[in-house]
């Protein structure tokens, strides 16, 4: 195989076939210690570009984020089908594995968002929100107490798990709402929502995320905010990569950040660009050129760690503003 001398690369191929040899991806503990020791080998920084490897070993990675998001997927339905069974589940979301992550990931989300976007939003959208929708549940609870959050999945499944967490809650029953229905059939629908949320899982390879991001910049208000999940260096092993120079037509990009700590997901945050849409383009239409935004080198903050340098992060995105006055 190509790419072999790489040590990295052949850690990540040797689990894949591991992974890829299992019966079924649900939670055990042969599945839990294989997908643990490939987060651990992807999530020190990394000088590595994926897109730069051969294409066996990106036609590996493919197959890796698609088996990553389906047991990612188990995961979530195994402790959601658990949450579901307490008279309070909200009470016990420490329960799932991960949630320490997802409660650092909101603040980081949060706290980007407050910075680009300086009104609290009456309703988000989160797209790909699925049986356990923890960033909508801490951003309602932790950050955001006041706004409506639509929440969006495919799978009814999904949404009807998702809904028994939190129709106990006398407050979050009534600002969530959940909508079993692709995404790209939801067109005006879309100029409601001030800020929309793209988890990092919707759109599992760069043709289909695009064509979603083409979606939502054809129908998101000018104006509104994207907050989109990618991933850098080997962790672009786990996730899809969005492109912010390449894959955000109709979009300013705002800024860029790759966390260096255990929350795995890069945070792209955009604004809805007012110029022309993608549509327009393609029809020829001469409106303005939507533009792709990177507004500085402090916008790509390259070794960010939320609790460690959260007073740092927040100069760096004031100069960031400053700059562009």
């Amino acid at each position: 195989m190509c790419c072999q001398g790489d040590a990295l690369v052949q850690r990540v191929c040797e689990l894949y076939e591991k992974i890829s040899s299992l019966e079924n991806l649900k939670p055990s503990q042969d599945v839990n210690t294989l997908f643990t020791q490939l987060v651990l080998t992807c999530m020190p920084p990394s000088p590595i570009d994926v897109t730069k490897l051969c294409k066996s070993v990106q036609e590996i990675r493919s197959k890796l984020i698609r088996l990553c998001g389906e047991a990612e997927g188990l995961l979530e339905t195994h402790f959601s089908t658990i949450l579901g069974s307490y008279e309070n589940p909200l009470h016990h979301l420490n329960i799932f594995p991960y949630y320490s992550n997802y409660l650092k990931l909101s603040k980081l989300e949060h706290t980007i968002l407050t910075q680009h976007f300086p009104h609290v939003p009456s309703k988000i959208a989160f797209v790909g929100s699925g049986p356990l929708p923890l960033t909508s549940i801490v951003l309602a609870s932790n950050h955001l107490t006041t706004t409506a959050f639509h929440n969006y999945d495919i799978d009814p499944l999904a949404n009807s798990k998702a809904l028994g967490l939190v129709k106990s809650d006398p407050d979050l029953s009534k600002r969530m709402a959940f909508h079993t229905t692709d995404i790209m059939n939801v067109t005006s629908g879309l100029k409601e929502y001030e800020v929309v949320f793209l988890a990092a899982l919707v759109g599992m390879d760069k043709f289909e995320k695009v064509k979603i991001i083409e979606h939502l910049a054809e129908n998101m208000n000018p104006g509104a905010i994207l907050m989109l999940r990618s991933a850098h260096g080997a962790r672009a092993f786990l996730y899809p990569v969005v492109d912010p120079c390449d894959d955000l037509v109709g979009f300013e990009v705002l800024s860029v950040f790759h966390p260096t700590d255990e929350v795995i997901n890069s945070v792209v945050i955009a604004r809805r660009s007012s110029y022309s849409s993608p549509l327009d383009q393609k029809a020829g239409f001469n409106v303005g050129t939507p533009k792709v935004l990177i507004p500085n080198k402090c916008s790509e903050v390259e070794a960010f760690n939320l609790l460690n340098h959260g007073n740092n992060m927040i100069e760096e995105l004031v100069f960031d503003q400053e700059q562009l006055s």
